[in-house]
């Protein structure tokens, strides 16, 4: 039976009239036993980000590059939510009940999803206008925006990425090319131009790209879904690649092992499945394997696959 217990820091609730079975291994396909229903208790979510304030280098979570500088988040947000963990052992098959079904799950806040940038500590601390220092992207998003391309941080290409930040609702608009500001980019840039690696097929594919760690689903090679920013596996948890099919969906499921709700999961090899993440997919370091999405994300998606759709993943994780 689930056990009821915070995990992070932040519990959400999620009442289903059928129970959750345990996780078993993948080998066993025996169907479950009846269990009965449990229920978590929410606690009060934060309904706004404060982006007045910036977090000092100590309280944040901090994004490595490599012996290179450490980046930070650059706008607070008042309490940080926390990841939903994944589900690492595949879980029990079987039919969800319609009043489970009919069951939505909780959305987080919008603003839960806001695009806040890692950057320098002592710009987190500083907050400047218009930053100085360069990006790790730098070279990559002066490219982007037609600059000229030498990785070198002037005026005149922190004017213009800071013009882009604001446009697309990054913050803070400083001007520094980050992980955040470059995954926009690498979105953008999809939608232009997918330079897909994703074979076509006539029925649905889910095509993952981990390089650029964004997904989109097709259909006899026309896009129909996408592209969004993802979040792949961790090292050591790798997202694993090649060709997989939906082969369970569970829309309130609950991770038995972190536990943990995985809204909208979409389960394609093993343990590893599309689901919305109650926290930033540009959070280091990564997932336990599964594909995190947006919680809107993972709602649209929800609706466009099924099961018996197919899956390709290529690439690696930067």
């Amino acid at each position: 039976m689930i056990r009821k217990r915070t995990c992070q820091g932040l519990a959400l609730f999620l009442t289903v009239a059928a129970a959750l079975p345990a996780t078993r291994a993948a080998a066993d396909p025996a169907p479950p036993a009846p269990q009965p229903s449990a229920t978590s208790v929410p606690q009060p979510m934060p309904s706004r980000v404060d982006d007045s304030v910036v977090l000092a280098p100590e309280m944040t979570q901090i994004w490595p590059l490599n012996g290179a500088q450490r980046l930070v988040p650059g706008v607070r947000q008042l309490p940080p939510l926390p990841d939903t963990p994944d589900q690492a052992l595949a879980p029990e098959v079987y039919r969800p009940s319609a009043a489970e079904d009919a069951l939505e799950p909780m959305a987080p806040p919008s603003s839960s999803y806001a695009p806040v940038e890692y950057v320098t500590p002592a710009d987190a601390a500083e907050a400047p206008a218009c930053t100085a220092s360069t990006g790790p992207y730098q070279k990559q998003v002066e490219r982007w925006l037609k600059l000229k391309a030498d990785g070198k941080q002037s005026p005149a290409d922190c004017r213009a990425i800071k013009a882009f930040q604001q446009k697309q609702g990054i913050r803070p608009a400083i001007g520094f090319a980050g992980p955040v500001t470059y995954a926009r980019v690498r979105q953008l840039q999809a939608r232009k131009d997918p330079e897909s690696l994703c074979p076509k097929r006539a029925g649905r594919v889910a095509c993952v790209d981990l390089n650029r760690q964004l997904m989109w689903v097709t259909k006899a090679g026309k896009r129909v879904f996408g592209p969004v920013p993802v979040r792949s596996g961790r090292a050591g948890y790798g997202t694993r690649t090649g060709w997989h099919k939906i082969y369970w969906r569970h829309k309130n499921h609950y991770s038995t092992l972190y536990e943990a709700p995985m809204p909208y999961s979409q389960f394609f090899d093993g343990g590893q499945a599309f689901h919305g993440i109650y926290g930033s997919v540009y959070r280091p370091p990564g997932s336990h394997g599964c594909v995190n999405m947006t919680f809107r994300d993972a709602k649209s998606l929800w609706g466009v696959l099924r099961s018996g759709d197919q899956v390709y993943v290529w690439g690696r994780k930067p």
